[in-house]
């Protein structure tokens, strides 16, 4: 189905865009970030333009080095003569509600490239590490035409997960102290992880952290001891399960990906070409295996269960008569005489019309 074209105000929005102005781009995230007057009728233009960019995510504790580690992947993109967009979500200030842009602060070493988009978005109460409308905001940037879309997490621990959802591939950055191999331990974090970067790699306690974490990846991987016979006196040392996974981690053409753990002293630019390598080498996995459809597939389908979500949610609440008979519900609610879950089912009986009615 070809969407209608958008007609009025954003008339020249679309000839600028079309034509890869820096300023059009910069006008639509911020229409599309927050959900300004025809912000939808945008993205469904530009949604037969998606699929050329690759979405790269960035996650790990706060202090971990994500935002360096971050400016250093865009120097080595833009070196390749690729296009670059950041996504950085920042923590969102108590005061404007915006986000407090430490992020861009820390990228000022790429700020000013011509080739490179950095927008901070704040997260104003989501959970997940991630703003409500990054992949919204990541879509735009994809139908601008950028190579490389970085989206980097607001670094609140290990609920945010949601990286996972939007990025075709996820680096987990982690630092040898203040107990981020405990963390790994958790399946969030060992779930999400395409690859693996312990940072500030030249202090104390990096080299066990990388042990750990391949060891975890190789119990994980249940191949340990796949054909140990059962009988004792077997000699496990050639089935170390750490020095399996970091095998199976340098691989080609390996029919699973196993996450490489990589080092990186991020402050001097150690490592940063590894990462780059190891990004291409999942990518091109993702390609082979067939996994990178699914992946993008799974993310449309969640965009189409966001979008109902919020809108039913706006019909609902913003309606006037619903919210009264609502509050008409209170007193028998406070009486015992019904539950919240009959009172729920009621009021969606009775709103039928109201949710199936079409958007104008």
């Amino acid at each position: 189905m070809t969407a209608t074209p958008a007609t009025g105000p954003h008339d020249r929005l679309l000839r600028d865009f079309a034509e890869g102005r820096a300023p059009a781009l910069a006008r639509a995230v911020s229409i599309v970030e927050n959900h300004r007057a025809g912000f939808d009728r945008l993205l469904a233009l530009w949604q037969p333009r998606l699929g050329r960019g690759r979405r790269l995510g960035v996650t790990g504790p706060p202090g971990a080095g994500k935002s360096t580690l971050t400016a250093l992947l865009v120097k080595a993109y833009r070196d390749a003569g690729l296009s670059v967009g950041v996504i950085a979500v920042d923590p969102t200030s108590p005061f404007t509600g915006g986000a407090l842009l430490g992020d861009r602060i820390r990228m000022e070493s790429v700020a000013m490239d011509a080739g490179v988009f950095i927008r901070s978005m704040a997260t104003r109460g989501s959970l997940g590490g991630l703003a409500a409308t990054t992949n919204e905001v990541a879509d735009v940037l994809d139908a601008f035409g950028v190579d490389r879309i970085l989206i980097e997490t607001v670094g609140v621990g290990q609920s945010e997960l949601d990286i996972s959802r939007i990025a075709d591939s996820s680096v987990v950055v982690l630092v040898p102290e203040s107990g981020d191999s405990i963390q790994t331990l958790k399946a969030g974090l060992m779930e999400i992880a395409d690859l693996f970067v312990v940072n500030k790699a030249d202090r104390p306690g990096a080299d066990r952290l990388r042990n750990e974490l391949e060891l975890m990846l190789g119990l994980r991987s249940g191949a340990t001891m796949k054909h140990v016979p059962a009988h004792h006196g077997v000699d496990l040392s050639r089935r170390n399960p750490a020095r399996l996974a970091r095998e199976a981690a340098r691989a080609e053409d390996a029919d699973r990906w196993t996450p490489p753990v990589l080092r990186t002293v991020a402050v001097n630019d150690e490592g940063t070409r590894e990462v780059v390598d190891a990004l291409e080498r999942h990518f091109h996995y993702l390609e082979r295996s067939g996994e990178l459809r699914s992946r993008r597939r799974s993310r449309l389908r969640d965009r189409v269960v966001n979008v109902v979500e919020s809108r039913v949610r706006d019909r609902l609440w913003k309606d006037a008569a619903t919210s009264a008979w609502l509050d008409a519900q209170l007193p028998a609610l406070e009486a015992g005489d019904t539950n919240p879950f009959a009172v729920a089912d009621a009021l969606l009986a009775r709103s039928g019309t109201l949710l199936s009615q079409v958007s104008p």
